[in-house]
């Protein structure tokens, strides 16, 4: 019995197949048309064979990522010929230089409120989300983090998809928790039923009011001048069921205070000996750190993690993200 998928893989090639036979009824049977459909009917008999998604060089299995792309691919990434490997870093490139233009200014101040944020892909790409932007009203600031599951181009292509949802909700004037509700059947119907995101979306408003929603992330960390807290999750992961509801969690801050948010490529980084940063070691360093400014404080962070890591190179996409509310009105 197919998987769901390879029952999927399937649907794309069959219609990759389709249209190619349409081209080709119109009289376009050009080599290069020909040669394409050759593809796809070879990968069709890989289907029927068993053998789709296995390296035809050393019988491995094909990163996933990369077939979801181009399911024609028929060999890992360890064994692409030369003009594969050149086509495959010329992809990547352009993806990079894609994804970074999706990115928010990495300082940002809107009223009473500033924020900066650090976006580290661990490859050319990342499945991080990450965003900075005004309310449609330009009386809030509205501030976005996730992780999608697994890593590579599929990540990156499901992160640029969730920025657009968000943009666009934002965009519409949505309460915080109706936006990630939207966004979360979007992002349900669009993708494979094996990929998911966690995701915390929030507004920052006049007075220090934050409105949060989690859904399966990493807990925000208020940061206060008696101390820290977290906002924990208040969902699931977005695109897990089509129907999730989220709860908003209210906090109001008062000037100097801030909130920090992760991805999981922070806590879960290792050191040499495979023990992890974690959220302990983080919940000290933002008590040592809490009254800083939000520059300030990540570029911190990231000494302390590099610190830790002791020469290792992180293994993992990781994003950062502080905002801190200098007062103003109903403060």
């Amino acid at each position: 019995m197919a998987t769901p998928m390879e029952t999927m893989f399937r649907r794309q090639i069959e219609q990759r197949h389709r249209r190619l036979q349409a081209v080709i009824a119109q009289g376009a049977a050009e080599p290069q048309v020909l040669r394409l459909l050759d593809e796809v009917d070879a990968a069709l008999a890989r289907l029927e064979e068993g053998s789709f998604g296995i390296c035809e060089s050393c019988h491995d299995p094909i990163e996933e990522d990369r077939l979801l792309v181009d399911p024609l691919l028929r060999n890992c990434i360890d064994h692409l010929t030369p003009s594969e490997q050149r086509a495959l870093e010329r992809d990547l490139d352009l993806a990079g230089q894609i994804q970074g233009a999706l990115l928010p200014k990495q300082e940002l101040s809107l009223g009473p409120w500033e924020a900066a944020c650090r976006y580290l892909p661990a490859g050319p790409v990342s499945g991080d989300c990450c965003d900075l932007l005004p309310s449609a009203d330009g009386r809030a600031m509205v501030f976005l983090v996730g992780d999608v599951a697994g890593k590579g181009v599929a990540a990156s292509l499901l992160m640029a998809h969730l920025n657009a949802t968000f943009r666009n909700l934002v965009a519409s004037s949505l309460p915080v928790a109706e936006m990630m509700e939207k966004a979360n059947t979007i992002f349900c119907n669009s993708v494979p039923s094996a990929h998911y995101a966690t995701l915390v979306c929030g507004t920052a408003r006049e007075g220090g009011r934050i409105e949060i929603c989690n859904g399966g992330h990493p807990s925000a960390i208020v940061l206060r001048r008696n101390g820290v807290e977290p906002v924990r999750a208040t969902g699931l992961p977005l695109g897990m069921f089509c129907a999730s509801t989220y709860r908003v969690e209210s906090v109001t801050l008062e000037p100097g205070d801030g909130i920090f948010l992760y991805t999981d490529g922070l806590s879960e980084a290792t050191d040499p000996a495979g023990s992890e940063y974690g959220a302990a070691q983080l919940g000290r360093f933002l008590e040592a750190h809490r009254r800083a400014a939000p520059g300030e404080l990540i570029a911190a962070c990231l000494d302390d993690l590099k610190d830790f890591l002791g020469g290792r190179s992180r293994i993992d996409d990781l994003t950062v993200m502080a905002l801190r509310y200098s007062g103003g009105p109903e403060s």
